[in-house]
């Protein structure tokens, strides 16, 4: 790999935006990934705000190299359906203005019976914003872990190519009992983003837990070694889910990509 490409998941900082955006160029990352639900919601940034945003960023020598678009329900979802479309669209124009071409959500339960009704609407809205987002210079990015990678794998197949990209998340794979060099062997073509986390199968208490990046079951020597055979270029984002995480934790992150991605 050329250079390390790491950034950080603003949210996880626990911040304010500003704070955030300096303590994450103090601790050596390259860019940043912003949660346009929180971090910068997508229908309440004016145009001014917008460039002022930028101009920050730039001034700290950060880039936004993903964002985030979390959706309490997924996609596969009849209830308010049209709404969570129309936000996820505006997502999509905001994180190309922002630099990023890449808005991460996860689609929702993929079902079994590819002949079904909920199959339909979900392949229906995908290509959808798939066409949306070519347009607006940013396309969604399906999170991992939730499925077998095959799963999600048969339904990026079904839909057209460059519609749908892959954030791989491998503690989370691994949390939900699934393997991650597996995943990212069968996803590997598809995957625009990776989410940096970690995380063991506790088998006493039948589901997974979160670990520090590097302290848990990912095989991350491995894992890169199979994103370069697809030849990824994209970023590796510290992201932990557990709200305790602390800032010397996710600095112990970074280092450890650097000396993985050196």
């Amino acid at each position: 790999m050329d250079k390390p490409r790491i950034s950080i998941q603003l949210r996880s900082l626990q911040l304010p935006f500003k704070k955030a955006l300096l303590t994450a160029s103090q601790m050596g990352a390259e860019g940043i990934e912003i949660d346009l639900r929180n971090d910068l919601p997508a229908g309440e940034l004016s145009n001014t705000g917008l460039r002022q945003i930028r101009k920050m960023i730039v001034d700290l020598n950060l880039r936004v190299t993903a964002a985030s678009f979390p959706t309490r329900r997924g996609y596969n979802v009849v209830e308010q359906l049209d709404q969570r479309v129309e936000a996820t669209k505006k997502a999509l124009y905001l994180a190309a203005k922002l630099g990023t071409n890449i808005v991460i959500n996860s689609v929702g339960r993929i079902p079994p019976d590819q002949s079904g009704p909920e199959w339909d609407l979900l392949l229906q809205v995908l290509d959808d914003l798939g066409r949306v987002g070519m347009r607006a210079g940013a396309i969604l990015a399906a999170d991992t872990g939730a499925e077998d990678g095959s799963v999600l794998k048969s339904l990026l197949d079904a839909i057209p190519d460059g519609s749908l990209g892959v954030n791989l998340n491998p503690g989370q794979i691994l949390v939900n009992g699934f393997s991650a060099l597996e995943t990212t062997q069968v996803l590997g073509p598809f995957v625009t983003h990776v989410h940096a986390t970690d995380g063991v199968r506790d088998l006493a208490r039948g589901r997974g837990l979160e670990t520090p990046l590097g302290m848990g079951s990912a095989d991350f020597p491995e894992i890169v070694a199979k994103l370069e055979q697809f030849d990824y270029r994209g970023f590796f984002t510290v992201a932990p889910r557990d709200p305790n995480t602390t800032i010397g934790t996710i600095q112990n992150g970074i280092e450890f990509l650097k000396s993985l991605l050196m």
